[in-house]
């Protein structure tokens, strides 16, 4: 697939996925949407890979939408503009393969958004994460006053959306939105190690665990509980057995890329 805005570059199992506007320190515009879209729709129709890594070009992962673009919105079209940023975003969570954002720079608005609906984030000691919308007069449009309540708590989340303030990477590791911090020039070997590490388990059991998490997370938890144990029990038909006896045998197991 040919792309202005995204640049994709495959490391065997794993796709490190480049957002490049650099000019405009990456932000999200319709151009974007556009070629992404198409782009998740690429894998969720083909799954080439097993593991995503978003990144952006530059200083910056993605410095916020395109504030351009946004200046010239009535109320209907800025219903449309976030509405395609939902629904773009949660097609991220809804990906059978894990994606991991590699926050290399600013994280702010869109962006920080963007980075919210990924499934893991490790971010560059010099990254900057923020959702400053009521600086300019607005709130979260892409899912940012849902998502980041229920990855960093309430208070922490009320703390970030109505200060407008900006927040370090080691300050977004304190209150759990990234799980790990690198050196920036280490950022991306880190990626793709921990990208790898998970290409190299269970295709099938990655995908159903992240699955069980992301739609057993706001399901009444006795409900989530029957979702897991009949995943569980279905292991048992084919990626189990050959996980448990690789393990007696002391052997690395052979999983069936196929599923």
């Amino acid at each position: 697939m040919s792309f202005n805005i995204l640049k994709p570059e495959r490391h065997g199992p794993v796709e490190i996925l480049t957002i490049s506007r650099p000019a405009a320190l990456n932000a999200l515009n319709a151009d974007f949407f556009t070629e992404f879209i198409d782009y998740l729709d690429y894998i969720i129709t083909d799954e080439p890979f097993k593991v995503l890594v978003l990144t952006g070009a530059g200083k910056s992962f993605v410095a916020g939408a395109d504030i351009a673009e946004m200046s010239k919105l009535d109320p209907e079209g800025a219903r449309r503009f976030a509405e395609k940023g939902q629904q773009t975003f949660l097609m991220i969570e809804e990906l059978p393969i894990p994606v991991i954002a590699a926050v290399n720079g600013y994280a702010l608005g869109g962006g920080c958004e963007l980075a919210l609906a990924c499934d893991i984030r490790i971010a560059s000691e010099t990254a900057l994460f923020g959702q400053p919308e009521v600086n300019l007069g607005l709130v979260p449009g892409y899912a940012g006053s849902q998502r980041l309540p229920r990855l960093i708590g309430l208070g922490n989340a009320l703390h970030w959306i109505l200060s407008g303030a900006t927040f370090s990477a080691a300050e977004a590791l304190r209150v759990g939105l990234v799980q790990s911090v690198s050196p920036p020039e280490r950022l991306i070997p880190d990626a793709l190690a921990l990208a790898n590490r998970i290409a190299t388990r269970s295709p099938k059991a990655v995908r159903k665990a992240k699955q069980l998490m992301r739609k057993g997370f706001d399901m009444e938890f006795q409900k989530a509980l029957d979702k897991e144990k009949e995943a569980f029990a279905g292991m048992f038909e084919d990626e189990a057995i050959e996980g448990l006896n690789a393990f007696l045998e002391k052997r690395k197991p052979e999983w069936d890329t196929n599923q």
